[in-house]
């Protein structure tokens, strides 16, 4: 006999909104609805096994989106490992999708923390202070790795990454 798995308490009434949240992230990395979606479908599994841990904290959304573009940035690297043309003939094709590939890359070798740092700002949007909650760290920390995380990218992608990252964030 199967029974019901009983939400953990405000599970339900914070679904939506956070799904949403994690969609859009997804979506921004991935440019792929049907990838986004399971991409927000797995983080909110996630926050379900996690909910009495999270559900109560301030820090929620942040846990929500970090997973969530975590997810997706693993996503699009198994993609890129998958495909069959090189990087050359991509980019010759689009642009914007050897962007995509490139910035993935490089956020996907940044310390896991200048990575969280970076998608939380640019990616999903939230500010310093938001950021800080999120990771529960302090905003000079949140400052310190969103420098150095930049000047990596920058390193690897050229001087116009804020442009680049922020460029893919708006796209959405």
């Amino acid at each position: 006999m199967i029974s019901k798995l009983q939400a953990p308490t405000g599970f339900e009434e914070a679904f939506d909104g956070l799904f949403g949240r994690a969609f859009r992230v997804a979506m921004r990395v991935l440019r792929d609805p049907t990838a986004a979606e399971d991409v927000a479908a797995e983080t909110m599994a996630r926050a379900f096994a996690h909910w009495r841990k999270i559900g109560d904290q301030p820090w929620r959304e942040g846990w929500v989106v970090r997973v969530a573009s975590n997810l997706a940035i693993d996503t699009a690297r198994a993609r890129s490992r998958m495909s069959d043309a090189p990087l050359q003939e991509i980019s010759h094709e689009d642009d914007d999708v050897a962007l995509r590939l490139a910035l993935v890359d490089a956020m996907a070798r940044l310390p896991k923390r200048q990575r969280e740092v970076v998608a939380l700002r640019h990616l999903a949007g939230l500010s310093e202070a938001e950021t800080a909650a999120a990771l529960r760290v302090s905003a000079g920390s949140v400052k310190t790795h969103l420098h150095r995380g930049l000047a990596a990218l920058r390193a690897r992608l050229g001087a116009e990454v804020p442009g680049i990252v922020e460029g893919v964030a708006r796209d959405v």
